[in-house]
C-alpha cells in the first residue's frame, strides 16, 4: 500500500468541475460566526459537487483570508450567493421547487439514517445549517419542510458545524449519487 500523489487522483480541473453534474443540493448557511467554518464547508461541498452555497446574515463572505486558509480554493469552485436575511432566501429556494429541509434537532426531527430518511431521486434540496450556538433562526424554522438530526451516543448534544454538515452532505450524496 502507497499514497497516491495528487497527479494519480485524477480529479477534475476547474473548468470540468464546472462542467461536472451537481449533487442537487443547496447548503444554506444562517448566521455561521466563525470563517474556518464556512471554509471547511466549502471545502466539503467541493468534495461532493454540491450545486452551490447560499451565505446569510452575519456569515462571512469570500474572499477572506480566513476562509480561505481553510477552503483550499474551494471559494473558486463551489458556486455561492449572499442573502442578507436566512428567511427570504428560504423562501427563494422554496420557490424554485427546493424541499427545505433544516439540520437541526426538533421535537419532530427524523433521524439522518437510512432506515429513517430517504431523500428523492429528481427532487432538489436546500439543507439549512444554523449557527453554532443559536441553531437555526427561530424566523426559518416554520419554513422548514422538515428537519434531520444525526444520531449521537455520547454526553454532548451536538456536533461541530462543519462537522455536522460533512456528515449531512455525505449522506445525500450517498443516497442520490451513489458512486457503485
Amino acid at each position: 500500500m502507497h499514497k497516491l500523489k495528487l497527479e494519480q487522483l485524477g480529479r477534475p480541473s476547474v473548468e470540468e468541475f464546472s462542467r461536472a453534474a451537481k449533487l442537487p443540493l443547496v447548503i444554506v448557511m444562517d448566521n455561521i460566526r466563525s470563517m474556518q467554518n464556512v471554509g471547511s464547508v466549502f471545502r466539503t461541498c467541493d468534495a461532493f459537487a454540491v450545486e452551490k452555497i447560499v451565505l446569510c446574515g452575519i456569515t462571512a463572505q469570500p474572499p477572506h483570508r480566513d476562509i480561505h486558509r481553510a477552503a483550499l480554493g474551494a471559494t473558486e469552485t463551489v458556486a455561492w450567493q449572499y442573502e442578507k436575511d436566512s428567511s427570504e432566501a428560504l423562501k427563494m429556494l422554496r420557490s424554485e421547487g427546493y424541499t427545505v429541509v433544516g439540520l437541526e434537532q426538533t421535537d419532530e426531527s427524523k433521524l439522518l439514517h437510512s432506515d429513517y430518511y430517504q431523500p428523492k431521486k429528481g427532487q432538489k434540496y436546500a439543507l439549512v445549517l444554523g449557527n453554532e450556538v443559536e441553531g437555526i433562526s427561530d424566523n426559518c424554522l416554520p419554513l422548514l419542510d422538515f428537519a434531520l438530526e444525526i444520531p449521537q451516543m455520547g454526553t454532548k448534544h451536538s456536533l461541530n458545524v462543519s462537522v455536522a454538515a460533512g456528515v449531512a452532505i455525505w449522506a445525500f450524496f450517498e443516497k442520490l449519487m451513489p458512486l457503485h
